[in-house]
């Protein structure tokens, strides 16, 4: 069975963005991005891989989910498909349409579009962002692979934005990185 695995940036207080959607406060370091273009060469966006010429095979996942706000990060450079070397879901109830044919709008039941992909055969399902989806998709995360960056943002697009239920995972992998960010593993 297909795992969905939630691997997302925070900031130490746990935003995933600030309150405009600005992830551009994350200090990048050279050995983390050489960590996730070795370990998660799919997670890297179609226009870094046009500017750098990156060109790597998937190796955890085959498809990717994400909530509005993260869809219309892209939106905002130009970049209406930002990993057309996946399955792409943009889950959202206020988008009405998506110009891209590449990319599947899921207005409704996340659980259950998670639920169907995991019977699918293929590589495990990576949930990009955002918080609300986050929270909502919680009782189905089953991996999640947080890089946590060195910065205080203050306020902003928390990790899991929703009602309050505790839900433990185990710790299972902690790196630190040059830069002081610290990327962890849990599992459920």
């Amino acid at each position: 069975m297909r795992k969905l695995t939630y691997y997302v940036a925070t900031s130490i207080d746990g935003y995933i963005a600030g309150p405009g959607g600005e992830v551009d406060f994350y200090p990048v370091a050279d050995d983390l991005a050489a960590w996730a273009n070795a370990r998660l060469p799919e997670t890297v966006p179609a226009p870094i891989r046009a500017l750098t010429g990156f060109d790597a095979p998937n190796q955890r996942f085959d498809t990717v989910l994400m909530g509005r706000g993260t869809y219309e990060l892209g939106l905002k450079t130009g970049t209406t498909n930002p990993y057309p070397h996946m399955r792409q879901y943009v889950i959202s109830n206020t988008i009405k349409s998506v110009d891209e044919p590449a990319i599947e709008l899921v207005p409704g039941d996340p659980l259950g579009l998670v639920r169907r992909l995991k019977q699918e055969d293929g590589l495990d399902i990576w949930l990009c962002g955002g918080g609300n989806v986050a929270a909502q998709l919680l009782p189905e995360i089953d991996e999640m692979i947080i890089k946590c960056y060195p910065v205080v943002a203050g306020a902003g697009i928390p990790a899991f934005h929703g009602g309050f239920r505790p839900t433990t995972f185990t710790l299972t992998g902690t790196e630190t990185f040059g830069n002081g960010t610290l990327v962890t593993t849990y599992t459920r």
